[in-house]
């Protein structure tokens, strides 16, 4: 039998007391439909991955890469480990938002640090921290420049995306 491996403990990615943090790099809107919620009427605990996964999706495209023109070239953008702690529900038709942040943690990872709060009244609602790596084509991390460059310098907006 394998042994136990303990867990490191997850640190609020940007929770002193649960509130929003001012200085996200990146915030994205959205709004539950009806069909995201489960039987219990509140939004399945699985839907907020998507919701995560779009919101890092569209922080990528604003910075200029393009995550299916990676795909294209044989670079995969991958999860390595996603770690989130619930707060409070999302109920269908709540408007919501929410705040990214983006850390370098190793020469092959990174963090993308979220937060999920409800409009209007910034209830928070989940807090989220999501390891990646890039694979090229032979399945070994390597991660491309243009994200080594995102990396450095992740609140600056590009102006030129690569095309």
């Amino acid at each position: 039998m394998a042994p136990i491996r303990s867990l490191k403990p997850m640190k609020p990615s940007s929770m002193g007391p649960f509130a929003p943090k001012p200085d996200y790099i990146y915030k994205l809107d959205l709004k539950v439909r009806d069909y995201e919620c489960d039987m219990q009427g509140i939004v399945n605990n699985a839907i907020y991955q998507n919701y995560l996964e779009h919101c890092r999706h569209e922080f990528l495209l604003s910075r200029g890469i393009d995550f299916n023109r990676l795909t294209q070239k044989k670079v995969f953008l991958v999860v390595v480990r996603a770690e989130l702690d619930y707060k409070t529900p999302l109920r269908s038709g709540d408007s919501f938002w929410i705040g990214v942040n983006l850390e370098h943690i190793s020469p092959v990872r990174f963090v993308f640090l979220q937060d999920i709060f409800r409009s209007p009244d910034q209830k928070p609602i989940l807090s989220a921290r999501t390891t990646g790596t890039a694979l090229n084509e032979k399945g070994r991390p390597h991660i491309p420049q243009q994200f080594t460059d995102l990396l450095a310098a992740p609140e600056k907006d590009r102006e030129n995306p690569e095309e």
